[in-house]
C-alpha cells in the first residue's frame, strides 16, 4: 500500500519512520538492520538511538505512524464521497485494488501484515502494535458495513465486523500470494474476488 511521505523538512525522527515503512516491506523486520535504517534515513546511528533505544521500539513506533499515515489517506478517499455506505463499500475495495497499480510489491504491501507474519510468535509486543494497527483500519470498515448492513441487510446473520476484518484477511493473503509469486495481478484479483462476495453478500440479504 502506498503511504505519502513527509515531504517538508521531516524531522531525523520521521526520516527514521520513513526508512522504516521502506526497509521493513523490501526485507522484513528481522532482516533490517539498525545501520541500515540510519543509512536508508541518511543519518547517524547516535541519531538513531537519541531517538530509539531498540530496533524493536522502532518497530512498534513504525506500527502507529504507518496507522497515522495510512488513516489519513483513507480519510480522505473518494469512496467516502457515495451517499449510499453499500456504494462506500464497494468503492473502498475498488481503492484497494487501484493502490496495486504501478507499484512494486514492497510499496503496494503493508507494514503491518509483514511484520506480524514474522514477529507473531517471537515478539509479543510487535505482534500486539500490529494488530492494534490492523483491527483500528477494519473499524472503520466496520463503521461503513454497519450502515450498509442496516439499510440492505438488516436481518442478515453476519456482523459488520466479522466481514470488516474479512476484507482485511483477504487483502493481507491477497499480499502474501503476491510475494509467493512475485507478482501483484494475483492481489488485484483476489481483491476482485472480494467485491463480488460482497456484491453476492448484500444482494441475497441473508445466509440460507
Amino acid at each position: 500500500m502506498v503511504v505519502f511521505m513527509n515531504v517538508t523538512q521531516p524531522s531525523t525522527r520521521s526520516k527514521l519512520l520513513n526508512a522504516a515503512l521502506q526497509v521493513v516491506r523490501t526485507t522484513g523486520f528481522e532482516a533490517t538492520t539498525v545501520d541500515e535504517l540510519c543509512r536508508t534515513a541518511g543519518v547517524t546511528k547516535g541519531a538513531f538511538f537519541h531517538h530509539f533505544k531498540s530496533k524493536e521500539e522502532l518497530g512498534v513506533e513504525a506500527t502507529r505512524y504507518w496507522t497515522e499515515m495510512t488513516g489519513a489517506m483513507f480519510a480522505a478517499a473518494s469512496y467516502h464521497e457515495f451517499e449510499d455506505p453499500l456504494d462506500q463499500l464497494i468503492a473502498y475495495v475498488d481503492f484497494r485494488r487501484q493502490l496495486l497499480e504501478d507499484h512494486s510489491i514492497p510499496e503496494a504491501t503493508c507494514l503491518l501484515g509483514t511484520m506480524v507474519q514474522e514477529t507473531y510468535s517471537s515478539n509479543p509486543v510487535l505482534r500486539e502494535a500490529c494488530r492494534i494497527g490492523i483491527e483500528t483500519h477494519a473499524g472503520t470498515i466496520a463503521e461503513i458495513i454497519a450502515a450498509a448492513k442496516s439499510r440492505h441487510a438488516p436481518k442478515a446473520s453476519w456482523s459488520a465486523e466479522g466481514l470488516a476484518l474479512h476484507t482485511q484477511a483477504v487483502i493481507q493473503g491477497a499480499f502474501i500470494l503476491a510475494k509467493a509469486r512475485d507478482d501483484l495481478s494475483i492481489a488485484a484479483d483476489s481483491i476482485l474476488h472480494l467485491r463480488r462476495y460482497i456484491e453476492l453478500l448484500f444482494h441475497y440479504g441473508k445466509e440460507e
